[in-house]
């Protein structure tokens, strides 16, 4: 082989490996300072849904810690029903299904979003926030309705359907104990 062969195949490697991007999970998922420290661009999409949807970086960030813990590509785990083809279509960031996630294309403008993309799945955290608004009057910052809302869909909270998940309840407390955990975490940080 010549030389310019193994230098044109190191060139080739080089630039496939870097136009690839990996997404990398956060090292300390428990600390908003920590994540936005190592992941700057995800307090710029954050802060940008915030201004947008009137939804807070703590609520955002308590809500997609629960749904992946800041995993690209999560997917839900289903268990044996997966085994038998009815596993959930829930993905990416948000855990949004495939319906709702076409929903939110259609409705927000964002027509080519992805759920592993971390600045769409705040918007659509922002989105679907704001369509619990509208729809059921929750308010943005009452973070365990919002959560409950987010997991059973609009139409599964009007009817209350948590309420026959005592887990869910329990996780909604969690994902509200976080949103605050993590309010306190960023009024403490400097990120300039």
């Amino acid at each position: 082989m010549s030389r310019f062969s193994i230098l044109g195949l190191c060139l080739l490697t080089y630039f496939l490996t870097a136009c690839t991007t990996i997404p990398i999970t956060p090292r300390n998922t428990e600390n908003l300072c920590a994540i936005f420290k190592q992941k700057h661009e995800w307090y710029n999409a954050s802060s940008a849904t915030e201004k947008k949807w009137g939804v807070s970086i703590p609520i955002q960030m308590a809500i997609m810690h629960q749904e992946s813990h800041f995993v690209a590509d999560a997917k839900a785990s289903s268990g044996f029903l997966s085994w038998l083809g009815f596993g959930s279509s829930a993905y990416g960031y948000p855990q949004a299904k495939n319906e709702t996630w076409r929903d939110y294309q259609g409705k927000s403008g964002n027509a080519n979003a992805s759920r592993d993309n971390f600045a769409d799945a705040c918007d659509f955290i922002g989105w679907y926030s704001q369509t619990s608004f509208k729809k059921l009057g929750i308010q943005k910052n009452d973070v365990r309705n919002l959560y409950l809302a987010y997991h059973e869909g609009n139409s599964g909270f009007k009817r209350q359907t948590y309420n026959e998940k005592p887990w869910l309840l329990t996780i909604s407390n969690k994902v509200a104990q976080r949103a605050q955990q993590f309010q306190q975490q960023l009024s403490a940080c400097r990120l300039q």
